[in-house]
C-alpha cells in the first residue's frame, strides 16, 4: 500500500475525532471562570431600574453595574444608595405580601425572608463585608450610577451564587413616594435614619450568564436558552452525519484499494 492510500485511510478517524471535539458541550468555557447577571427591578413604588454583571475567576469577582431613576438627593447631598449581594434565603425579590405592618413599604427586614442577609457589600472602596452594609460614605450615590470594582467574594457568597440564591438589592427610597405613615417611621436597620433611607428600591436575582455557560433550563430560562440547546443539538447531529460519511468514505476507499491490489 502506497503512502497516499495510507493517508486517505487515516483521514476518516481523524476527521471524526476533530468534529467530536468541536461539538462537545463546555469545551469553550475557561476552567474556573463563570459569569452571573441580574436585571434590577423596582420595589416600593420606585421608578428606577438597572443591571449587574459579575465575572468570576476563582473568588475574584469583577462587578459592573448600572442603575438609574433613583432618588437623587438626601439632605441636600447626593443620595447614598447602599447596595449588597444578599444570600442564604429563597433567592427571590419580595412582593407586596411581605409588607407585614401594612405601611405601604417593604422594609429591609420584611424582605429578608425572600433575599436573605447581607453576604457582600458593594461599596465604592474599602470594606466589602456585611459590617460595611450601612456605611453611607462608601455607597454609590445619586440618581444614576455606573459601578465597577474587582473584589474577593467570601465562601458564603460564592456558595449562594452557585446555588442560585444570591440577590442584589439597592436601597434608598424617595421619601415623597411613601405613605404618610411610612414617612414618619424610622429605619429598621439604623434608627437614626428615616425608613426611606435603608428600604429596598431595586432588586434582582443573580443567574448564570448565558454569555459563558451552556443553558441548563427549559421553560424557566426563557426562549433564548431553548434556542441555544436546539442549535447545539443540530451541531451534534450534523457533526455525527459528517463523521459517518467520512468513515464510510474511508471504508469504500479501502475496498477499492483491496480490489486493485
Amino acid at each position: 500500500m502506497n503512502r497516499t492510500k495510507k493517508s486517505l485511510l487515516l483521514a476518516a478517524p481523524v476527521a471524526a475525532l476533530s468534529i467530536a471535539a468541536l461539538t462537545m458541550p463546555g469545551m469553550a468555557s475557561a476552567a474556573g471562570s463563570s459569569s452571573y447577571q441580574a436585571q434590577l427591578n423596582a420595589l416600593n413604588h420606585s421608578t428606577g431600574s438597572g443591571n449587574v454583571m459579575i465575572s468570576l475567576n476563582g473568588s475574584q469577582a469583577t462587578i459592573t453595574e448600572h442603575f438609574t431613576g433613583l432618588a437623587a438627593t438626601f439632605g441636600g447631598k447626593p443620595y447614598p444608595h447602599v447596595q449588597h449581594i444578599h444570600i442564604g434565603a429563597k433567592g427571590t425579590c419580595p412582593t407586596t405580601a411581605a409588607d407585614a405592618n401594612n405601611d405601604g413599604v417593604i422594609s429591609t427586614t420584611e424582605g429578608g425572608a425572600s433575599y436573605g442577609a447581607i453576604g457582600t457589600t458593594l461599596s465604592t472602596s474599602g470594606d466589602t463585608s456585611p459590617a460595611a452594609g450601612t456605611t453611607l460614605t462608601v455607597a454609590p450615590s445619586g440618581a444614576s450610577y455606573d459601578y465597577s470594582r474587582t473584589i474577593t467574594l467570601d465562601s458564603k457568597t460564592l456558595a449562594s451564587l452557585n446555588a442560585g440564591t444570591a440577590v442584589v438589592v439597592v436601597h434608598g427610597l424617595d421619601p415623597a413616594t411613601l405613605s404618610k405613615k411610612a414617612q414618619g417611621e424610622k429605619s429598621d436597620l439604623v434608627p437614626s435614619l428615616p425608613l426611606a433611607a435603608t428600604s429596598p428600591t431595586l432588586c434582582g436575582t443573580l443567574v448564570a450568564s448565558q454569555m459563558s455557560n451552556v443553558p441548563g433550563g427549559s421553560a424557566g430560562t426563557g426562549g433564548g436558552s431553548t434556542a441555544g440547546l436546539q442549535d447545539q443539538g443540530l451541531l451534534g447531529i450534523g457533526g455525527a452525519l459528517v463523521a459517518a460519511g467520512a468513515v464510510a468514505g474511508g471504508l469504500a476507499m479501502r475496498r477499492r484499494t483491496a480490489a486493485d491490489s
